[in-house]
This record gives C-alpha cells, sequence and structure tokens, in this order.
C-alpha cells in the first residue's frame, strides 16, 4: 500500500496530510492565558541580535510598559551595590512588602481634595527609628487605652506622652504606664481632665534601623 503524503515510511496505515500554515500572524495580541507562573524569571525579548535574526521570522517585542502581577526585585539598598533610576515614573496600585521599603524621599500625590486641576502633595515624617503612634482626645476620665496589638508590636519601655490641655490650665501628668497596655493621666492641680494626647512607641517586631551604614 503507497503511504499517503506526510506519512512516515515505516508506517503501514494510511495517514492524515495536514499542511502547514502558510502565513503568519505578527500582530500584538493580547496575553492573560496559560499556566500561571509562581518563579521568576527574566523577560525574554529576543535570542539574536538584529543582524542575525530571519528575514521571515516574526519581529520580537520588547517590554516598554507592563502589567505584572507579582515583581521580585534582587538588588537591595544600603550595602549592596544598587541600580539607580533616573527620570522614571512608576505608577503601583497596589504595594506589599514583606520586607522593608527605602527611598530617597517618601511623599504621596493625590488629586486635590478642592481645587480642581490641583494635586496635593504630602511628604512622609522621617526618624531614626522604626515608630508607631496614635492620638486622640481624653476627657472625664484619666485612663488611655493602648491598642491591643500593641503588646506585641511596641517595646513598653519607649513609650513616650504628650498631653494637650484644652480650655484651662490642668497641670497634667503621666501618673503611669501600665505593662504597655494602658496610660494613667493625673491632674496636679485636682481639675477635670480635658486633652489631647499624642503616644509614639518603637517597634519590637523588626530589628531595630541601623541610622548611620556604609555606603
Amino acid at each position: 500500500m503507497a503511504n499517503s503524503p506526510g506519512q512516515p515510511e515505516n508506517f503501514e496505515f494510511p495517514g492524515e496530510f495536514i499542511p502547514s500554515p502558510t502565513s503568519q500572524d505578527c500582530s500584538k495580541q493580547a496575553g492573560g492565558w496559560g499556566i500561571a507562573m509562581n518563579d521568576f524569571e527574566y523577560i525574554w525579548y529576543a535570542n539574536k541580535g538584529e543582524a542575525d535574526y530571519p528575514e521571515d521570522a516574526c519581529t520580537p517585542y520588547y517590554h516598554k510598559a507592563a502589567q505584572i502581577d507579582n515583581l521580585q526585585v534582587n538588588d537591595t539598598c544600603g550595602k549592596a551595590s544598587v541600580t539607580k533610576f533616573v527620570g522614571a515614573t512608576v505608577t503601583i496600585n497596589g504595594l506589599c512588602s514583606a520586607g522593608s521599603f527605602s527611598a530617597q524621599s517618601k511623599a504621596f500625590n493625590i488629586p486635590h481634595p478642592t481645587k480642581e486641576g490641583k494635586r496635593l502633595w504630602h511628604g512622609c515624617l522621617e526618624g531614626p527609628e522604626y515608630g508607631v503612634y496614635i492620638r486622640g482626645h481624653l476627657k472625664d476620665t484619666n485612663v488611655i487605652e493602648l491598642p491591643d496589638y500593641w503588646s506585641g508590636l511596641i517595646d513598653p519601655e519607649s513609650i513616650t506622652v504628650s498631653l494637650t490641655q484644652i480650655g484651662s490650665s490642668q497641670d497634667l501628668i503621666v501618673d503611669g504606664i501600665d505593662w504597655g497596655r494602658r496610660v494613667k493621666v493625673r491632674s496636679g492641680n485636682g481639675t477635670n481632665i480635658n486633652c489631647y494626647y499624642i503616644i509614639n512607641a518603637m517597634r519590637k517586631d523588626v530589628p531595630a534601623l541601623e541610622v548611620e551604614q556604609d555606603a
């Protein structure tokens, strides 16, 4: 029996001829299908130089802009070498970091809430520690209850308290801090307490910040 076109010579059964594509579709196609990759690999953009690239092959694309679900950056700041990008603007709708994050300056930038055509910029407060704070209004009581998670988050020995009396002089005194869970306030002249407060503390769940580091 004669072999059908396209059938290997050693095969005895009739084969089916499937012609190869006669045209190319080199247009840019939207992605989003396939198997999700959990490992991080470099983005391939071509494995030959332009002079050696086959003339009948599709022109390769390179990534000028990209939407990425997960981004891993291997370079670190401080004691390791860093690639610096000058004049680049990166927009990230959501960023979650399991480690530390550093920048030459930190700010937020949002549409202005009251002036059309303007944007509102705020700079972030900086200091020589990883600190947290709470603030509020204390009235007709002498106890400030700290958040329940503070016992696992902050060093209780690092707590500092600022009190701003309202309406009259009250000679306010921090009477004690119980187990890093509550702050007791006392009026030295026996008047009712009415004040604003701000309480700062240093985090203990991360290593202390090394303020001066080698370049």
